[in-house]
């Protein structure tokens, strides 16, 4: 395996003039879609595992999000028509005589998560799911248990992941603004405040802008002057949030949509748009570490859903953003790093077609200079991929946060 290591050509993230950066919150429907796709693989892996010995052949990786029809009103609404989503792929359904309740852990699992995470949403009574799902192909069934002789998974696609790091200012404040707006503790001091949050942060030079989307719950709000104190609420808490990060002053706007003239408010039966104003499908969100970054090395795929054994759509876009950690982590000398890796069906997961470290010393010296070292740090987190699934199924690697693997976790942090 050939590891090749060059200097990241023109400007440093923070040196451009512009960057921008977006998040689509926790009850976003791109990211409810994203959400569930996961929770669906995640269930699954541990039936096969309990029940069979090892994680088989799945990909649930195509969700779609009908959004329902809605009233809202100051005081509260009604909700109209139910939000549909609809759960597909290609799964083992049935192992040596024994049928896997696959509609049963679609439901139960998709009800606990929106549950967990959406509290002003009935996940009975404004939710219909519905699972679709069929065999996989014998080829990619067989793919799924194939090893080398060393027993490392085969890789199930000929595909590519991105990873890096550190995060700039700008996008640590986007990352930790829909993280204090949708805290838990947040929620119960303000019910007022929906999961559906979204922020566009743009920067131009050292001046940062926070577009803010955030879905107010019709039953909380009162009236007008109760809606706006609860937009200078998220106008406050999200300048404090970005400004900690960014280290400077950052201009917020809410609800930029809202015209009282017009009696125009973002509010909702619910807190997510998904009851009236938009539809949601797995993949058209956040990337691996939950953010969308156009002025970053980027790629299409995505993680949810996709089998925690070989699905290199999944594993690489991992494997790469942990590698480009580690490198910051291990090596003080670098102020940024990305990481390009390129599977090739059939191959050893742990053996990329190509990896390729992109770095940036903090002097401007040539990187090619650190690729022994920095080349060892790749070795090491790529010979661990076959382990990343025990961390997706314990917790320990969480796709769409950063960092993506806890602290208490061996390795990069």
């Amino acid at each position: 395996m050939e590891i090749t290591v060059a200097t990241i050509p023109g400007p440093a993230i923070e040196d451009q003039w512009i960057e921008v950066v977006e998040r689509k919150g926790l009850g976003h429907p791109d990211t409810i879609c994203d959400a569930l796709a996961e929770e669906l693989s995640l269930a699954l892996s541990r039936f096969y595992r309990q029940r069979f010995g090892a994680i088989l052949h799945h990909n649930v990786d195509k969700a779609l999000l009908f959004g329902g029809m809605s009233e809202p009103a100051f005081g509260g609404g009604t909700m109209r028509e139910p939000i549909e989503i609809y759960l597909a792929g290609r799964a083992m359904l049935e192992v040596r005589g024994v049928r896997v309740p696959f509609e049963a852990l679609a439901v139960e699992g998709s009800r606990r998560w929106l549950a967990a995470h959406l509290h002003a949403l009935d996940p009975v009574a404004n939710v219909r799911i519905h699972p679709l799902v069929r065999q996989g192909s014998v080829e990619l069934r067989d793919l799924v248990e194939r090893t080398s002789p060393a027993g490392v998974p085969c890789a199930n696609d000929t595909s590519c992941g991105v990873g890096f790091a550190p995060l700039s200012s700008l996008e640590r404040a986007v990352l930790q603004v829909e993280r204090v707006l949708n805290a838990p503790g947040e929620k119960r001091r303000h019910p007022e405040l929906g999961e559906d949050v979204k922020v566009m942060g743009v920067r131009r030079g050292r001046e940062i802008e926070l577009t803010v989307a955030c879905a107010l719950v019709d039953r909380y709000v009162r009236d007008p002057a109760a809606y706006f104190a609860a937009k200078q609420r998220v106008a406050e808490l999200a300048a404090k949030a970005a400004g900690e990060c960014a280290g400077r002053e950052v201009r917020v706007i809410v609800n930029a949509a809202d015209d009282p003239t017009r009696e125009s408010f973002y509010l909702t039966v619910t807190g997510t748009s998904a009851e009236a104003g938009d539809d949601g499908e797995a993949g058209r969100g956040n990337r691996v570490n939950g953010l969308i970054t156009p002025y970053r090395p980027t790629v299409l795929e995505s993680t949810a859903g996709k089998n925690p054994v070989n699905h290199v759509g999944k594993l690489y876009s991992l494997a790469a953003s942990l590698i480009a950690q580690s490198l910051i982590d291990a090596m003080p000398e670098l102020r940024e790093a990305h990481c390009i890796l390129v599977s090739r069906i059939g191959h050893p997961i742990s053996e990329p077609q190509v990896v390729d470290l992109r770095l940036r010393r903090a002097d401007g010296g040539p990187a090619e200079d650190l690729a022994s070292s920095a080349s060892g740090i790749a070795r090491d987190e790529l010979a661990s991929l076959p382990g990343l699934a025990d961390q997706l199924l314990d917790g320990t690697l969480t796709p769409g946060a950063w960092p993506l693997r806890h602290a208490t976790q061996g390795g990069a942090t």
